[in-house]
């Protein structure tokens, strides 16, 4: 991986991943970016590294409350980022009501 920060020299650096899946380069490259997308918006979007709970199950419980919001407020068709998204539900009632729906029929389909 390379990376060049503004006025500072150039950064090789290099991530070993461990599957077990039969993959080629690309198909490799691209499961690793879908997987490290995910955690980008999780964290971008509802601060996961900033958690400070780490009892028993809560982290894990809390991680996946927040991808099954993120899944609920992704269903939820109007346009706007996920923050934005986040923002008009918790100020108005009727949005919230829309991406509880879109949510939980994503998942009855399921």
């Amino acid at each position: 991986n390379f990376r060049q920060a503004k006025g500072k020299e150039i950064e090789l650096t290099y991530r070993y991943y461990i599957s077990s899946a039969a993959l080629d380069e690309v198909s490799l490259a691209r499961a690793v970016r879908a997987h490290w997308g995910l955690h980008w918006v999780l964290d971008v979007s509802m601060n996961e590294d900033k958690c400070q709970i780490y009892q028993n199950h809560a982290a894990e419980n809390w991680a996946m409350l927040r991808q099954l919001s993120l899944n609920m407020l992704r269903a939820e068709p109007s346009k706007g980022s996920i923050p934005a998204k986040q923002k008009r539900a918790w100020m108005k009632t009727s949005f919230l009501e829309g991406v509880l729906h879109a949510g939980l029929s994503q998942l009855i389909e399921i």
